[in-house]
């Protein structure tokens, strides 16, 4: 019982040393690239956004419309 133990507290130590030297092998953005990526988020949500809002209000006024006269 105690050999099995030892073979996962080793495999756990194992896995984290892996973990670890995967963790150095990131290249992570420098701040300039992070700001103007995540400006392109923001100024492409936001259009999508209002094309979405301006499609709904359209669809809305046609569905309106098209009850009224049905009425």
């Amino acid at each position: 019982m105690a050999e099995a133990t030892t073979k996962e507290k080793g495999r756990i130590k194992r896995w984290f040393k892996g973990l670890k030297a995967e963790f150095k092998k990131i290249v992570w953005p420098d701040r300039e690239s992070v700001l103007k990526e995540t400006a392109a988020v923001i100024v492409i949500t936001i259009i999508l956004s209002l094309i979405i809002a301006v499609l709904d209000m359209g669809i809305m006024n046609l569905f309106n419309t098209v009850l009224k006269l049905g009425a």
